[in-house]
């Protein structure tokens, strides 16, 4: 028998690491809807999102039939300088809540990007390199995506130009100088170095910008330079399928200890970490196999999930993307220029907006300020500073722990820690100086945006 007594923290084998993807896709009974040509509506093909995207990755994209895709072995080899990455017991802070609920949180900040988007940044910029490529352009909301984007193509020796909504190129310096250390060139978005970024300043004039924006101005410069492809950080199903070796490694740790979740949490912008770690989890309650809560947490200022209208929308507010079928406050809404950084994308994944959908997750929103309440609160008692974003999680993860205290139930939460927060300073000196403030939209300020959507 196992012993039965839980550590501290959870390590796996680096024989026990994935050597595949799980395509939770292709377990659906209902899949997502296909992404659509922006010109003509109709269902884009492998040629088209290759103009976009390496080919290896559009052709991923557009899987939902292998149930799982083989990690490249140059890639496996980097993941083993920082995965597998500890399941880690919240014996602190349990003791803190005083709750009969057992916590533990997946950490995904013991790297040197300092987030989860290392798991795809790398596969994307080793079939970037596969293809011949001169290098790759982005866009980054907080930065956690721009700075793994940028020591995977340093690391494989490609070029990286990196657009950062503007807000957060502002509010987060130091990480963008991470950026240029690695040797990114960084632009603040929306900039007056595009088409489409001088159309966007022009029709709002002052903005602070939004992931749409930046999506849009990395895609035109993109297509604009032989030998360049986009590559996006979230939202995308390639990305959802890169970050499932962060829900498989979570399942095997659990396992491992005869451990069974009972609820599962990730904050959510546009998908990626909480698609990434509810994969196989997903898997088992769609085949009936076994039965989870999975709660998506996004911020109340970019509500999408749960204010949102479930249909096909632009990815990018300058509307030179596929559409996709999601939940989606409109391609034109830009979010106040909050603090949930890389939680600010106007959409849902396809793939979690069907799970939605279906009644599969539930979504539920939190305040900027209840957020850093709780990051707080666990860096004083677990001793690592979350990430805004994944504060948000922490957040949701607490308030379920004092609902069993309240019953008595002993649940077993587990809940993704995307990365640390060491670069969002400016962002916790704000809450700490008592300055930080709300903000809600208006059902009429949503309406804005989503009377523009495309009729379809």
């Amino acid at each position: 028998m196992i012993n039965k007594e839980i550590p501290y923290k959870i390590y796996l084998e680096e024989s026990e690491m994935p050597k595949s993807w799980i395509n939770l896709r292709a377990f659906m009974k209902n899949k997502p809807a296909p992404l659509l040509n922006p010109k003509t509506f109709e269902p884009i093909t492998l040629d088209e999102l290759s103009n976009v995207f390496c080919t290896e990755l559009a052709r991923q994209e557009l899987d939902d039939t292998s149930e799982y895709i083989e990690i490249p072995k140059e890639v496996r080899d980097f993941y083993k300088m920082y995965r597998p990455s500890p399941l880690v017991r919240a014996y602190c802070l349990e003791k803190l809540l005083d709750t009969p609920a057992k916590i533990y949180y997946k950490f995904e900040g013991n790297n040197t990007s300092g987030s989860h988007k290392l798991n795809s940044a790398i596969a994307q910029a080793y079939y970037a390199k596969e293809q011949g490529l001169k290098g790759v352009t982005t866009e980054t909301g907080a930065g956690q995506w721009g700075t793994a984007l940028s020591m995977a193509c340093s690391y494989f020796g490609l070029d990286c130009k990196v657009f950062m909504v503007k807000c957060s190129y502002e509010q987060k310096p130091f990480r963008r100088e991470v950026m240029r250390t690695y040797g990114a060139d960084v632009t603040p978005s929306p900039s007056m170095t595009t088409e489409v970024g001088r159309k966007i300043n022009e029709e709002f004039p002052g903005t602070t910008g939004s992931l749409g924006c930046a999506i849009s101005e990395a895609v035109e410069t993109a297509s604009s330079l032989d030998g360049y492809r986009y590559a996006l950080g979230s939202v995308l199903n390639q990305v959802l399928l890169h970050q499932s070796v962060i829900g498989l490694e979570t399942k095997t740790a659990l396992d491992k200890y005869d451990i069974k979740a009972d609820i599962v949490i990730g904050c959510a912008g546009g998908g990626s970490n909480l698609g990434g770690l509810i994969s196989p989890f997903m898997v088992e309650k769609i085949q009936g196999e076994k039965d989870y809560r999975i709660i998506a947490v996004e911020p109340a200022s970019c509500p999408s999930l749960t204010r949102g209208k479930y249909a096909y929308d632009y990815c990018d507010t300058g509307k030179v993307c596929p559409l996709a079928k999601m939940y989606t406050l409109g391609s034109g809404y830009i979010p106040a220029a909050t603090h949930a950084g890389g939680l600010r994308y106007h959409g849902m994944t396809s793939t979690l907006s069907e799970l939605k959908h279906q009644g599969l997750i539930e979504a539920t929103t939190v305040k900027q300020t209840e957020v850093f309440e709780a990051a707080q609160k666990f860096a004083r008692i677990e001793g690592i500073l979350p990430a805004p974003e994944s504060a948000h999680a922490i957040k949701v993860a607490i308030d379920e722990a004092l609902k069993c205290k309240e019953t008595g139930e002993e649940k077993t939460i587990v809940f993704g820690l995307t990365g640390t927060g060491y670069f969002d300073m400016m962002s916790y000196q704000k809450f700490n100086d008592g300055i930080m403030k709300d903000y809600i939209p208006t059902d009429e300020e949503l309406q804005v945006a989503l009377s523009k959507l495309p009729k379809i």
